[in-house]
Formats: C-alpha cells, structure tokens, sequence
C-alpha cells in the first residue's frame, strides 16, 4: 500500500503481535522491487496514530481486534480475508509460491480498491 498509495495518504501497519520480519516474505516483495527488510513489525498497540479512516484487517483474530480497539472511534474498518502463507508445508519453491499469491492477491485487491482515490487526488 505504502509503496503504491504513501505519496497520496498516510499509511500504517500493525499485526495482531508484534514480532519479526518473516524473510520469506522480504523476499517475494524483492521480487517485485519493493523493498520491506528495513521495516519492523509491530502490533495494534505500538501504532503512533489512532486517528485512521480505514483499517482493513487480513484474518479474523485482527478483525476482532480492530473492532474492540475502534469502538469508540469513526472508523471504517475492511475485512479482507486471506490466507495464511505461513501454514504452507512443503518444499521452499512451493512455501515461496504460497507467499507470492498472497501478495498478488493483496496488490489486485488494494489497486481495485484505491486506484480510483488516488487518481482523484492527482
């Protein structure tokens, strides 16, 4: 999202736990020539700002999450389920093809959605 739509809008990112860069997910994203390795995962609590627009959530534990933390708040909040790339069992090529489609997905899904906002804010 940042490295499509961060000139236009303000972008953040939380997980549920805050924990380690998954490297295999470094690597898809090097793939494409987005570059993700200097950034640190961090969860709900550790976000700086808590005046958002829109959360969108990827699984059903953030999906909870975003909705007891913005309870209070005027917030839009997307669930846009997706799977998990980490459960992939099998060979490194096919645990990488895992990731890839998740980032695929995620690129198609955010184009679709936000295109039409950044084309009106140019």
């Amino acid at each position: 999202m940042k490295h499509l739509f961060g000139k236009f809008v303000y972008i953040d990112s939380a997980g549920v736990r805050a924990g380690t860069l998954d490297p295999m997910a470094v690597e898809v994203m090097e793939e494409i020539g987005i570059e993700i390795a200097k950034y640190h995962p961090k969860g709900f609590e550790d976000l700086i700002d808590s005046s958002f627009d829109l959360c969108i959530t990827l699984s059903p534990e953030a999906q909870h999450r975003a909705v007891d933390l913005a309870h209070t708040s005027a917030i839009d909040i997307e669930y846009w389920p997706t799977m998990d790339p980490t459960i992939v069992e099998g060979s490194r090529e096919q645990r990488l093809d895992a990731y890839r489609a998740v980032r695929d997905q995620l690129l198609k899904r955010i184009r679709e959605r936000f295109e039409e906002t950044r084309a009106s804010d140019t």
